[in-house]
């Protein structure tokens, strides 16, 4: 099984939808993102990531056999870290720990730095989420340190791992 990276398209609401409201998923991402999270909610999102400036935001969807299983952005930070970009992003539940995720984070780390003036791509999982540091790690990001008590998810207080990968290294 192989994953691609593609332009998201409104068609996609329904398995974004799907993938999103899954409470796995969204123990995971940052909050903001709607519970249960609905065709509309992913309208929105995809249009937004569709109209967003490609110098600042590249996002994409993750497919299997053209059908949208994840999604995966780099974003642009600004002032003195404007050649830096945080990386994001998540799977459906059914296809961890098949490499995908590695696959796709290779993917758009090549394709940023091939394309854009961005130096540094960092990532920041919480730090108990240890198939996300593994596939960070697998996709050639250095650990850089523990961010304690970085973050409160779910009303817990919560360390996180600071990973990064340089142009200069792929």
């Amino acid at each position: 099984m192989t994953c691609t990276l593609r332009k998201w398209k409104l068609s996609d609401a329904a398995d974004l939808a799907s993938t999103i409201s899954n409470k796995h998923i969204q123990d995971n991402l940052r909050d903001g993102i709607p519970y249960p999270y609905t065709e509309n909610d992913a309208v929105e999102f995809i249009s937004s990531m569709l109209s967003a400036n490609e110098n600042e935001i590249f996002a994409f969807a993750i497919t299997v056999d053209d059908k949208a299983v994840g999604s995966i952005g780099v974003f642009r930070q600004h002032n003195i870290h404007r050649q830096t970009a945080e990386l994001g992003y998540y799977i459906a539940e059914e296809y961890w720990g098949k490499g995908l995720m590695t696959s796709a984070v290779v993917q758009i780390c090549r394709l940023v730095f091939e394309n854009s003036d961005i130096i540094r791509i960092y990532a920041e999982p919480f730090s108990y989420n240890i198939a996300s540091c593994r596939v960070l790690e697998k996709a050639g990001f250095q650990f850089e340190g523990t961010l304690r008590s970085n973050a409160v998810k779910n009303g817990k207080i919560l360390d996180m791992k600071m990973y990064s990968k340089l142009k200069s290294n792929q």
